[in-house]
């Protein structure tokens, strides 16, 4: 089992592929399953690289509450187990919080794609999302928090297949709370001008966890961002709308990659 060990803590991951890096930071509470769709779309042309936060799955879960600085050197632990000198890195909710300080803290990070996301911890309800991986009942209820209606009734059997995922892959309770207590304290407000890399917001427009609009405010803060609406979206928009976002990944990334060259 790959892991990266930080301040005695192990980092679990999964690393695939040969070309470019792209790590995917997860949002609270959820395992890498959340990013299956992304990782199907991207392993071979791409480098891919899936980790568990402190406190989820695999991953070790010393007590809380962690700081966003330590879930960001985290990042820069996993990347430099996989001899990784810059990543393109892709987060959703907490996830993009935490790939937002490393942009601003490291050299590691060369281009940011943020789902869900919001400048200041107060945008952010996550609590809705989270339930007990022991409870599948739960599970498949709280889901209903990350999407759309129209997905949840469209697609009944895909959110009951989620919750077996979670089950196996969630954080509990402790991981959860230590992972949002990263957000308890978090504003960029001040320092987004500092994050300087090409950054794409993209952000569903019925996403009930994190307001739309503050994922607008984020992407006008920072220097090279770049807002993208999916429309009808919730807030788990990698997952249900994911040939979209992996399209306008794709497309993103091959713009960066070929500046690279």
């Amino acid at each position: 089992m790959p892991t990266a060990v930080t301040d005695s803590v192990s980092l679990y991951y999964t690393h695939e592929g040969d070309g470019p890096p792209v790590v995917f930071v997860s949002e609270a509470g959820l395992g890498g399953w959340s990013w299956g769709w992304q990782h199907t779309a991207l392993a071979g042309p791409y480098e891919t690289l899936i980790w568990d936060l402190r406190g989820t799955g695999r991953s070790d879960g010393p007590p809380g509450p962690y700081a966003l600085e330590t879930l960001a050197a985290d990042l820069e632990a996993v990347l430099a187990d996989c001899s990784i000198r810059t990543a393109h890195v892709v987060g959703c909710g907490l996830g993009g919080a935490v790939a937002l300080e490393a942009a601003r803290s490291s050299n590691r990070v060369a281009t940011l794609s943020l789902i869900g996301t919001a400048a200041e911890g107060s945008a952010f309800d996550l609590e809705p999302l989270f339930a007990p991986p022991d409870d599948l009942d739960a599970l498949r209820t709280s889901l209903e928090a990350g999407f759309s209606a129209e997905f949840l009734a469209a697609q009944p059997d895909a959110v009951s297949g989620m919750a077996d995922w979670r089950a196996d892959g969630d954080a509990d309770r402790a991981g959860w709370e230590a992972q949002v207590g990263a957000l308890e304290d978090f504003d960029a407000s001040d320092w987004l001008v500092e994050v300087t890399q090409p950054t794409r917001v993209f952000h569903g427009t019925e996403d009930a966890l994190v307001p739309a609009s503050a994922g607008q405010t984020l992407a006008r803060g920072l220097p090279r961002g770049e807002f993208v609406p999916l429309e009808g979206a919730g807030h788990l928009a990698m997952i249900e709308q994911s040939r979209t976002i992996n399209d306008l990944l794709v497309g993103f990334l091959e713009d960066q990659t070929a500046d690279e060259q």
